[in-house]
């Protein structure tokens, strides 16, 4: 119940009857207590505490719930009246159940309560359930949201609820400034290259002098950041834009390993293993090549019929479509989870199908996002990364269309739906050849 579990055996508690969020302030101890839990309940309801006699309207409890979440979160003691008295509960384990139900299915997003039960001597008991918002703003199900003023609660204000929905955007890690980096390390023909796809329009390279690479980082395009006077590119700027061997030397994560197996499976015999390093540009070519080391990739299905394909000498390789394979692989770098550390990107070439494996936070991903994102419903991780990789300013050359190209295209191409699946923190995409 409380913010961080006891770890002494000592105990710091409050010198006066105050606040739940002033007592957290205070002490690192739970309140596992009935002294500690009736000290908070002597000092009466507050903006970060509120008594119930019981359960009786998930429906309330739930907005109670969702409003604790979106002021900086508190507790709810159930079992104790308006007048500061333990009347207790019958069945706390039931209540438990349900509050574990309520916080899982009635508030969006789902919460993971701290959940203690407390027994006195005359036999009554009390619930208590502590509430912590980290990934405000909450809502109930009918797409309410609440917050708690003093002892009440009630639905935000536009200005509140716009408040809230500011912290719907929190830092990604993307934008997080890279100290060890600076300009020197960005490779400003590719910068400028890019910036000149603008020219005419958003860029006028006429009103600038000597070429500010920091400037145009920091001011243009957001990709940098200044940390003691100095410009720092941010993890996107240098993934971007950054010199092949920097990225290698500061992000080593976001290297892809590729393997040409012998076989269908990963347990066939390797044929060649590398590790593809260098910016986000660098790592795309090189998958290319190497696909096409092995496999054929081109815009149109083979006219060879596979009784044809039985009689040549050699088993031809497998065929591919272009944009189906370039999606696949820049699908991987665009959208990687880059807080994941211990799995790395892999592209796997079988005999018959390529396997693209990426870095995905499975828990509130998969199962539903998996529908979403056939239809370009994506929930981007890294959207700064994913719009300038994307642009034609950064003369990848990408097919428009996305995921839902992908499936279209490779099913057309080979007759075989490509499969997608995730777990274990990896999302795992398979295409077909021919």
């Amino acid at each position: 119940m409380a913010r961080k579990r006891f770890r002494s055996s000592q105990r710091n508690e409050p010198v006066t009857d105050r606040s739940f969020q002033e007592y957290l302030y205070q002490t690192a101890a739970p309140l596992t207590t009935r002294t500690e839990l009736m000290r908070l309940v002597r000092g009466g309801e507050d903006t970060y505490l509120e008594l119930k006699v019981k359960l009786s309207n998930s429906e309330r409890i739930a907005q109670g719930i969702a409003a604790l979440a979106n002021t900086g979160g508190g507790v709810i003691v159930f079992g104790v009246n308006d007048q500061l008295r333990v009347e207790g509960i019958d069945h706390p384990e039931e209540v438990q159940d349900e509050l574990v139900r309520i916080c899982r299915e009635e508030v969006s997003p789902p919460i993971i309560p701290f959940i203690d039960r407390l027994a006195f001597d005359n036999g009554r008991r009390i619930v208590a359930i502590e509430i912590n918002g980290k990934r405000r703003p909450y809502r109930t199900r009918d797409g309410r949201f609440f917050i708690r003023v003093g002892a009440d609660k009630r639905e935000a204000s536009p200005e509140e609820l716009s408040t809230l929905l500011d912290d719907a955007r929190p830092l990604s890690y993307e934008t997080l400034p890279l100290p060890p980096a600076t300009i020197r390390d960005i490779d400003e023909a590719h910068l400028w290259s890019f910036m000149r796809g603008f020219q005419g329009g958003a860029f006028d390279e006429s009103t600038l002098k000597d070429y500010p690479t920091g400037e145009i980082l920091e001011r243009y395009l957001l990709l940098a950041t200044r940390v003691r006077d100095e410009v720092v590119p941010t993890v996107a700027g240098l993934l971007l834009f950054g010199r092949d061997e920097s990225v290698a030397s500061l992000l080593p994560r976001v290297a892809v390993i590729a393997t040409r197996f012998s076989g269908d499976t990963s347990q066939s015999p390797i044929v060649e293993r590398i590790e593809l390093r260098g910016n986000l540009a660098t790592i795309y070519e090189s998958a290319l090549r190497f696909v096409k080391r092995y496999c054929d990739v081109s815009e149109a299905r083979p006219n060879r019929s596979p009784s044809e394909a039985s009689e040549l000498p050699v088993v031809p390789r497998a065929n591919y479509h272009r944009a189906v394979v370039s999606e696949a692989i820049a699908n991987a770098l665009i959208h990687r989870d880059l807080v994941v550390r211990d799995v790395p990107t892999r592209l796997h070439i079988f005999d018959h199908t390529i396997e693209v494996v990426n870095p995905r936070r499975s828990p509130g991903f998969a199962p539903a996002a998996l529908k979403a994102i056939r239809f370009g419903m994506q929930e981007r991780l890294n959207p700064q990364t994913a719009a300038i990789f994307s642009n034609p300013a950064y003369d990848l050359k990408l097919t428009a269309g996305g995921l839902p190209m992908l499936l279209r295209e490779a099913k057309s191409y080979s007759n075989k739906l490509a499969e997608i699946v995730s777990f274990n923190d990896e999302f795992r995409l398979r295409i077909h050849g021919i």
